[in-house]
């Protein structure tokens, strides 16, 4: 039986090799063709508290993600932040799952209250985004946490709404044309 010179074999195995990447990269960017830097624009006009949260009360954060969306990393960093700064502050937190997804938020969000039916959240184009309410229980904010691929208090648009809200200042912010990290959300899905 003749030798395969090693040459041969080793060829071989380079193309199996850049096979297997060129193959790894085109999943890598099918998986997240819908996901990265891009403009969404926000509207508030249907978006409604549920019954049960509506009217007077605390500020009320609601927080909209998709646990496959890789946009999530940095945002879930940046609400655990806010969990902290506001822990004392009249400042309740939400969230709202991409409907039909799985996953669960991370170990320090977990303890943010889940609603599962939420009014008007079919509108939205994407996320992760933001909705805030104020003390009279009125929309006052929707679109993304912040500007740009990264999500930080640096460069957020939530924290001084807040910070507005609870010195009595009254906001209105409920149309927004952004570009930020995004992934679409249920009705814009491909």
């Amino acid at each position: 039986m003749p030798r395969i010179p090693r040459l041969l074999i080793a060829a071989v195995l380079l193309c199996a090799a850049a096979a297997a990447l060129l193959l790894a990269i085109r999943w890598y960017e099918e998986s997240f063709r819908e996901a990265g830097e891009r403009a969404a624009m926000f509207s508030g006009e249907a978006l409604k508290l549920p019954a049960e949260l509506a009217g007077p009360g605390p500020v009320r954060l609601v927080h909209f993600w998709d646990p496959a969306c890789p946009c999530n990393v940095g945002n879930q960093q940046h609400l655990a932040e806010m969990l902290l700064r506001y822990r004392d502050a009249p400042v309740a937190f939400y969230a709202v799952q991409r409907p039909g997804s799985r996953g669960k938020l991370p170990p320090p969000l977990q303890a943010i209250e889940t609603l599962t039916d939420f009014p008007g959240s079919e509108t939205l184009p994407a996320s992760p985004a933001v909705a805030l309410w104020d003390a009279r229980g009125e929309l006052v904010y929707l679109g993304p946490y912040s500007e740009g691929a990264v999500c930080t208090s640096d460069n957020s648009f939530v924290e001084p709404i807040i910070d507005a809200l609870l010195a009595g200042r009254q906001v209105r912010a409920t149309q927004a044309l952004a570009v930020a990290c995004f992934c679409d959300w249920p009705h814009n899905a491909r």
